[in-house]
């Protein structure tokens, strides 16, 4: 298993050297979780993106929600969220988001996988031709991790992580939308702070014309919870 494991995240690596012939653009995100509560939580997320100049960001998404640990590997989920995306450094779309979320995590020795499925509902608005639209999408999502230097995820921990993430349209064509796939390793740094980063190849499929997106993934993941038994988490790229 770890074998195969390391195979696969160097041939993400390779990928991502590969992928600079095409365009390397940047993904960069702040998140925190705040546990009020033994059961509930908050999470909060701010993104960047630089798609067409790595150096210039072109898209940003501010969005949040609250979970509840209905077991310690069950954690249903409801978000909104905000997502803004530029053309030429004018505003081109608007998008008003909400979800509802279901992960559950199945941990077998040191590799955990978490299975999260997603059902969103969103509307849009491109003010440049005063166009509004909506959506619904499903998404699922396969995430491996595995700490390097302990048994569990804990202060002083570095970490490796691969998932692999599918999305469908049903209210449009293609039904098969999206495909994400990233790679790349973790530290824990101490109770409250986390850094990540990776390579995120996205392949975008349409009826105008396929395309492919490759990120370098920088992440800071902040997270405040004052219990006993802390459970330290890497969001993903999302």
């Amino acid at each position: 298993m770890k074998k195969r494991f390391y195979q696969l995240l160097g041939l993400l690596m390779f990928t991502a050297l590969s992928a600079q012939k095409e365009h390397l653009s940047s993904f960069n995100t702040l998140s925190v979780t705040y546990k009020f509560h033994p059961k509930f939580f908050l999470n909060a997320e701010g993104q960047l993106r630089g798609i067409k100049d790595f150096a210039y960001p072109d898209y940003y998404e501010i969005k949040g929600g609250v979970g509840y640990n209905l077991t310690k590997n069950h954690k249903p989920f409801i978000g909104i969220g905000r997502y803004v995306t530029y053309e030429d450094r004018r505003l081109d779309k608007e998008e008003f988001r909400v979800w509802l979320q279901d992960v559950v995590d199945v941990k077998t020795g040191k590799f955990k996988f978490e299975n999260r499925v997603r059902a969103e509902k969103s509307w849009f608005y491109e003010p440049q031709t005063d166009e509004k639209s909506d959506r619904i999408r499903l998404r699922y999502r396969l995430n491996i991790s595995v700490p390097l230097n302990s048994e569990s995820v804990k202060p002083g921990t570095l970490f490796a992580n691969v998932y692999d993430e599918v999305f469908f349209v049903t209210t449009q064509k293609p039904l098969f939308a999206r495909n994400r796939v990233f790679g790349g390793f973790g530290y824990q740094i101490d109770e409250n702070f986390g850094i990540a980063s990776g390579y995120l190849w996205q392949r975008e499929f349409a009826t105008s014309g396929n395309r492919n997106l490759h990120f370098l993934y920088l992440a800071l993941n902040i997270t405040i919870d004052g219990s006993d038994e802390k459970n330290y988490e890497f969001p993903g790229a999302d």
